[in-house]
């Protein structure tokens, strides 16, 4: 009875000390196999070797792309369109959209420039026009949250709206008498490294929005809504507060957008930011925000409107006119929009020819079934 029992006991033995040597290392193997494998494989990692392989392709097709005033034009360029893709990556990810968000831009401008002219205090006249701009996007966020409407029809109607209303209260002239202190501080640069200074309060706005999309509950909502707006109703969320929210934050980031595009061009027009809603929402599709909802992060869209930035600066330079800008802008956002569509569907028919051949194929005789 001795002898079977102890090789018993040594395999136990040692199945359970290499065994638990085993499990600690292969615990720790795939978790960390697991992290970078899912790292790799995220749309943000994607976006970013995207991001660098556009600036190093534009370095070497385009010579003139390497010059020290290339950062503090691009970096300009992509500011505004920066500000609205922003709350637009939030509102895009609730499953709705705001197409107004150039004309609240322009609407912003068009009072900035006519109360500064009026003798308005300058800070009083950013003040307004930031109240301008909240009023805009709760204007979307009451029809759309509360009154039921589909954002898509809204923000195309305000669209229209707000820009109209730029041109009665501007008309078709111009405003151009800012103070310099403040058209300085826009353009100027950090030294001689061509950074404008407005890249600081960029970034922080930047980290305020990745933090309010992903380390806040608020932000899970806004997910939750783009998943499922019956089961985020069902669970509790107020879905109405929340997607009034994003809206009004589109309308207040688009007045910012406006604030600095005026005092960047040190000129207050109606038409001022028209039609950079297009390149706003191709940018952050580009960038992986979903226009289904539900998906989306914002370094995704911060790489995505620096491509687009890269791309049109870099074909500018190369004296492309502009309609080829836009063309590419609109292919780039049908590609966005396609491109999931069809990488989706290739996989789904993958795994039904997985599971196909699986089924197809004889099952083996087990032991115990042979016997």
């Amino acid at each position: 009875m001795s002898s079977p029992t102890k090789p018993t006991r040594t395999r136990s033995s040692r199945h359970t000390t290499s065994g638990g040597k085993d499990a600690g290392t292969s615990s720790a193997g795939p978790l960390g196999g697991d992290l970078l494998g899912r790292l790799l494989r995220s749309r943000d990692t994607h976006m970013s070797v995207v991001l660098v392989a556009v600036i190093l392709l534009a370095s070497w097709m385009v010579p003139r792309f390497l010059q020290a005033r290339t950062m503090t034009f691009l970096l300009m360029d992509v500011v505004a369109i920066l500000l609205m893709a922003l709350p637009m990556t939030l509102v895009m990810v609730a499953a709705d959209i705001d197409l107004s968000v150039a004309s609240t831009a322009g609407l912003s401008s068009a009072a900035l420039g006519v109360m500064v002219e009026g003798g308005v205090p300058f800070w009083a006249a950013i003040g307004v026009c930031l109240v301008i701009g909240v009023a805009c996007g709760a204007f979307n966020g009451v029809m759309t949250a509360y009154v039921g409407l589909p954002a898509l029809a809204v923000t195309i109607g305000t669209l229209a709206l707000y820009r109209g209303l730029a041109l009665v209260v501007i008309g078709d002239r111009a405003v151009a008498n800012f103070p310099e202190w403040a058209t300085g501080f826009v353009t100027s640069t950090i030294g001689g490294t061509g950074i404008p200074w407005i890249s600081i309060p960029l970034a922080l706005i930047v980290l305020l929005f990745w933090l309010l999309l992903h380390r806040t509950p608020w932000g899970r909502q806004v997910f939750a809504l783009g998943h499922s707006l019956e089961a985020a109703r069902f669970v509790g969320i107020d879905t109405r507060r929340t997607r009034a929210l994003a809206l009004v934050l589109s309308g207040l980031m688009a007045s910012v957008a406006g604030i600095f595009w005026t005092l960047r061009y040190s000129s207050a027009r109606s038409d001022n930011a028209e039609g950079l809603e297009l390149t706003v929402i191709a940018a952050i599709v580009f960038g992986g925000v979903s226009v289904f909802g539900g998906k989306g992060s914002i370094w995704g869209s911060v790489c995505g409107v620096f491509t687009v930035g890269v791309i049109n600066y870099a074909l500018r330079l190369d004296r492309v006119p502009d309609v080829v800008l836009v063309t590419i802008t609109g292919l780039l956002l049908i590609f966005s929009v396609v491109a999931p569509s069809l990488v989706d569907a290739w996989k789904q028919w993958r795994h039904r020819a997985k599971v196909a051949a699986r089924a197809a194929a004889p099952t083996p005789r087990t032991g115990a079934a042979s016997a």
